[in-house]
């Protein structure tokens, strides 16, 4: 049985795809013997400036194990998860890219910036959650 304990977990999405972000939360929530708490921003507190938004961002990234990214093309063209991924990489986050069902290609970002990238399932992402977090 894997070392039970809860992962902190900020997920790199893009509010326009919310509805991918909602099914990894969903993954998450199902996962057998697996406690997580989500450290990302929520679509429901959107914050007035970029200043805000990167102090706020800083706060929320430094304290997850890992970081989720959503790697679907619109990926590529999101300063914001570009920035989100640069700063959990200067903090020595790992970052984990999950390819969308369906799914081909890969941004180049993600490819560059991820330590794995798994499947559009439960198993794949939990289980490389538990690589990456750090031991505690």
């Amino acid at each position: 049985m894997p070392n039970l304990r809860t992962y902190f977990v900020f997920i790199c999405h893009d509010w326009e795809y919310s509805d991918d972000y909602r099914r990894v939360c969903t993954f998450l929530n199902d996962a057998p013997n697996f406690w997580w708490e989500d450290k990302s921003v929520p679509e429901h507190d959107p914050l007035d400036t970029n200043d805000m938004l990167e102090k706020n961002l800083r706060d929320q990234i430094r304290p997850a194990d890992v970081m989720l990214v959503l790697a679907g093309m619109y990926t590529a063209r999101s300063v914001w998860m570009d920035w989100e991924m640069n700063f959990a990489l200067r903090i020595g986050m790992s970052i984990i890219g999950i390819k969308p069902w369906g799914n081909v290609q890969i941004p180049v970002v993600v490819q560059r910036n991820a330590k794995e990238i798994v499947g559009w399932n439960t198993g794949t992402i939990v289980d490389a959650i538990r690589r990456y977090a750090p031991r505690h």
